[in-house]
């Protein structure tokens, strides 16, 4: 009997031992693995700090717990440069598109090339598109597929809440399209002449929503490198675009009837815009971009072929352009209608720029342009803190509003531009401007009219 009791207490300690031992194992191991969740989950959820010049920051953080990754190269995707590799790059969107808080990966050490393609939505919430190798397209005109359009190269069409991120690179092969014959060639003996003209835009996003685009490289577009239609709330950020200066209509950001826009720390070196702002957008707010050599930012153009355009509430801010055609700008076609308004420029750096502080309402490409009285009208323009040097052989200031639908309240407030080579300043060029100046700028503005114009017709009023 003392035998059993014993026996019983002896193993009773025993269970108890090992139901300790066991329950500090599981704990410890709960807690290895909830702290390497939140290790995880803390690399994917900060910001990423942008390299000095805005070089694309390494997004190595995107697969988690919460994050089902679909590498490209599992759907058949060979990334040798040469291999087309469309069909894999679909098959993975397809999947990806479907499963909630996906991630589809390009993965870094490869260059897949593929051709125009559409991917399509809805796709389900949360969904990234990550690049951390290269993407390609086809080599030039010769290269592209028959049936496929020459307009444009990636397109995403009904997308909600996806972001496209990496520290990766799209290289858009421009450099064959650049030397179409059409193309309008900028040299001592340069021709432009009849033929197809048509080149692909890179990516495009049509008719999206809550978009983000961070991170990337893009380069050598054939024609815009990014351009945004019929979308709302898009966030661009650490962008990285590139061309030569000389590459034709390669703008580098281009949104048209596209609201809710952020474009912040970016670089732009191409051909054409760096941004481009076309009719039907509001809300912009571009903030520390630099941007050149390019043609500068511009509102524009707008009016074309007597159209109708309305832009409002655009902010230009804390930005550097440098060795470019123009600064910021604003272009509209004679005959056109609508109104841009509310449109600020501040904090703005200019560095050996053509035309720094540019309005433009007899816009045309030809010789050949109609004089004509109706006009897209422009008011409530503010130029702030616009400073730094200017290409003498254009004005520093020039605002050349049309004949029967003046541009009134523009403001300006400590402009300071200066000639980059001698001593000889340029004067401003007023055509129906009516303003003030706030401070003196230099060079004087002294060709602003003041008040309002008489002779606007009320009809040309608030027509947006």
């Amino acid at each position: 009997m003392e035998f059993s009791r014993a026996f019983v207490v002896v193993a009773s300690i025993f269970l108890c031992f090992l139901l300790v031992f066991f329950c500090s194992r599981f704990q410890d191991h709960e807690y290895h693995e909830e702290h390497e969740h939140l290790h995880t989950f803390s690399r994917i959820s900060l910001p990423p700090s942008p390299a000095p010049e805005a070089a694309s920051p390494s997004y190595n953080g995107y697969s988690s717990i919460y994050t089902a990754v679909f590498n490209v190269r599992s759907f058949g995707a060979v990334g040798d440069g040469v291999t087309d590799d469309t069909q894999a790059f679909k098959m993975t969107w397809d999947t990806a598109c479907q499963a909630e808080s996906a991630t589809l990966l390009v993965p870094h050490g490869h260059s897949f090339m593929i051709q125009s393609t559409i991917f399509t939505g809805p796709c389900k919430t949360g969904l990234i598109f990550q690049i951390e190798g290269t993407i390609m397209a086809p080599d030039g005109p010769s290269s592209w597929p028959q049936g496929n359009s020459r307009r444009q190269w990636l397109v995403f069409y009904r997308i909600n809440e996806m972001s496209m991120q990496g520290g990766g690179v799209i290289d858009g092969r421009g450099e064959k399209w650049w030397d179409l014959p059409c193309k309008p060639h900028k040299g001592i003996n340069g021709t432009t002449l009849p033929g197809p003209c048509d080149s692909p835009v890179a990516i495009r996003f049509f008719t999206s929503s809550n978009l983000t685009v961070q991170g990337l490289k893009i380069k050598n577009s054939p024609q815009f490198h990014f351009r945004f239609d019929n979308c709302q709330n898009v966030h661009i950020d650490l962008l990285n675009i590139k061309a030569p200066a000389e590459s034709p209509n390669t703008d580098g950001i281009h949104i048209e009837n596209t609201n809710g826009v952020k474009i912040y720390n970016s670089i732009v070196s191409n051909g054409d815009d760096c941004v481009s702002i076309g009719a039907g957008c509001h809300n912009v707010d571009i903030r520390n971009i630099t941007c050149g050599p390019s043609h500068g930012i511009s509102i524009g153009s707008l009016g074309i072929r007597n159209s109708r355009a309305c832009v409002s509430n655009i902010t230009v801010t804390d930005s550097i352009i440098k060795h470019s055609a123009n600064g910021v700008r604003i272009k509209t076609w004679q005959g056109g209608s609508g109104s841009v308004s509310k449109v600020t420029f501040n904090n703005i750096h200019m560095d050996t720029v053509r035309n720094p502080i540019i309005i433009d309402q007899y816009y045309c490409l030809t010789k050949g342009c109609v004089n004509q009285t109706s006009a897209v009208l422009i008011s409530h323009i503010s130029y702030t803190n616009i400073k730094g040097t200017y290409d003498v052989r254009s004005s520093p200031m020039h605002f050349a509003c049309s004949d029967s639908v003046p541009c009134t309240n523009l403001t300006l407030s400590e402009v300071e531009l200066l000639p980059s080579k001698g001593q000889i300043m340029m004067n401003p060029f007023c055509w129906n401007a009516y303003g003030a100046s706030q401070t003196l700028t230099i060079p004087p503005l002294f060709c602003l009219l003041e008040g309002t114009s008489q002779s606007l017709p009320q009809r040309e009023v608030d027509k947006c």
